[in-house]
């Protein structure tokens, strides 16, 4: 019987898990990342919050070694997606 109480509460956590990366994936609000504007690389985020910091933010985009591509640093350019969306960013 303890091992069909531990299948059960298997199920219920991966459950957990499943809703907590649909959420996730399907925020309104596009990713937002500090990246340095000349050479797209990523910053720590007090480069973007301090005003005497280097950065900017850029919303959407992928990240890939450490360079960012594929979103803008526009952030009502990126088309957002909610749940049922297929939407993708661009800029």
């Amino acid at each position: 019987m303890a091992g069909r109480r531990l299948r059960s509460s298997t199920v219920v956590l991966g459950g957990m898990g499943l809703l907590a990366a649909t959420l996730t994936s399907c925020s309104s609000e596009p990713d937002e990342r500090c990246v340095d504007p000349v050479t797209y690389e990523t910053l720590p985020s007090y480069e973007c919050d301090d005003s005497s910091g280097s950065g900017r933010y850029y919303y959407g985009g992928s990240s890939r070694s450490g360079k960012i591509s594929g979103g803008s640093f526009d952030k009502s350019a990126v088309e957002t997606g909610g749940f049922g969306s297929s939407g993708s960013g661009g800029g």
